[in-house]
Order: C-alpha cells, then sequence, then structure tokens
C-alpha cells in the first residue's frame, strides 16, 4: 500500500466523518524495520513521528534517525529512565508506571507527556486500565507535577467493523469526558473506522512498508 495511499485513505474517512485530516497524525511503527527501509517509505514522504514497541530496538534507530519517537508498546517501569527519550509515550497502564515516570520528570526537570492506555476491551492478556479505574488513575496523574496526560489510547480486540468500532467511538466519548484532546487508535486493519470515530494519531506500521 504505502504510506501516500494510507495518507489518501485517511483524508477520505475524515471528509466522510466532516474532520479536518489536519487533525489526525500518522505514527509510522517501524518495529523490525531497518533504518534504511524507514528513510525509504516513510522520511522520504515528511517528518513523520516513529513509533516503537521496546524502547531498546527504539533507542538503537535513533542513534541513526533523527526523528520524534513515540512508545507505543508496553513500558516496563525498570525502562521507566528512558521515557525522556520519547516524545511521547502512549502507553501509561498503572498507578505504579506513573510513580516511577513522575519520578524520572523530577530527576531530569521534565514535565513527561503521556497517554493513559484504556483496555476497553477487557481483554486479561492486553495491557491497560479497565475503564472504570480511569478516573481514580487520571486524577491521581493530574497531581504529579512531571506528567502530562494528553490523551488516551486503546488497542481494540481482533474483530470485525461491528467489534472494533464501538471500542473507537467508546474511547473518544472518554477523551470528551476527561477534556483530553488525543485520540490513539487505529492501526492498519482499522485505522479508517478509528478516524472516523475521532482518532487523532493512527498508529500504522505493516501498510506503510508493504508493497
Amino acid at each position: 500500500m504505502g504510506l501516500p495511499e494510507v495518507l489518501e485513505r485517511i483524508a477520505a474517512a475524515c471528509q466522510r466523518a466532516g474532520r479536518n485530516p489536519g487533525e489526525v497524525r500518522l505514527v509510522a511503527v517501524t518495529k523490525g524495520r531497518t533504518p534504511e527501509e524507514i528513510r525509504e517509505k516513510v522520511l522520504c514522504y515528511g517528518d513523520f513521528p516513529l513509533g516503537e514497541s521496546r524502547v531498546q530496538e527504539a533507542l538503537k534507530k535513533m542513534e541513526a534517525l533523527r526523528a520524534e519517537w513515540h512508545l507505543v508498546g508496553h513500558l516496563q517501569r525498570n525502562k521507566a529512565k528512558f521515557a525522556p527519550r520519547f516524545a511521547l509515550i502512549h502507553s501509561l497502564d498503572s498507578l505504579r508506571l506513573a510513580e516511577a515516570l513522575e519520578g524520572v520528570g523530577a530527576k531530569a526537570g521534565l514535565r513527561l507527556r503521556v497517554l493513559v492506555e484504556v483496555n476497553l476491551g477487557r481483554e486479561p492478556q492486553k495491557h491497560g486500565v479497565l475503564e472504570e479505574e480511569l478516573p481514580e488513575l487520571l486524577a491521581r496523574v493530574r497531581e504529579m507535577g512531571h506528567l502530562e496526560v494528553l490523551g488516551l489510547m486503546t488497542v481494540p480486540p481482533v474483530g470485525p467493523e461491528g467489534v472494533v468500532r464501538p471500542i473507537f467511538k467508546r474511547l473518544s466519548e472518554l477523551a470528551d469526558r476527561y477534556g483530553l484532546r488525543e485520540r490513539s487508535m487505529g492501526m492498519s486493519d482499522d485505522y479508517e473506522w478509528a478516524v472516523e470515530e475521532g482518532a487523532t494519531l493512527v498508529r500504522i506500521g505493516r501498510a506503510l512498508f508493504v508493497d
């Protein structure tokens, strides 16, 4: 497919939903891709944010590529010290991780930007807070002086539109309820539904690299 076609599809989804395409940012997920592939398939088209699932893989690529880096996968507390290397952490999923990040931010004299991951599909194998746990976590994090919550993130269950779209709709409703601008949702198989339901960040990997 490639990045130009993905952008066209995002724009078309925005048009269907009556949205401005400028409201949606594409985060290119580069897991398993070499710096050469990333330059050829992504960065030659512009300065798109790059997303990585694992801290160690991101750190290696940061040496070769100047870009805005996002961490889109689970962050272990023992890796929290690397958080300042990322422009945005998409996966704050517990109070204990928030406390670890607050300590890192305080030590570095930085305010770290984060999204809270919500497990709306209630899948036990996935990370993220449950919907009923979200109010308390947001309240606690908003008391921390070195974390800035910009929005919410979710990974829906694998399934048809009737399963996935309501998850995206619910995340947007929650973001609205708590006054949060960013909604990180949608990947290669479902990003058009996510955009139609209010995504501001879509995390796309495979569709960018498959010819």
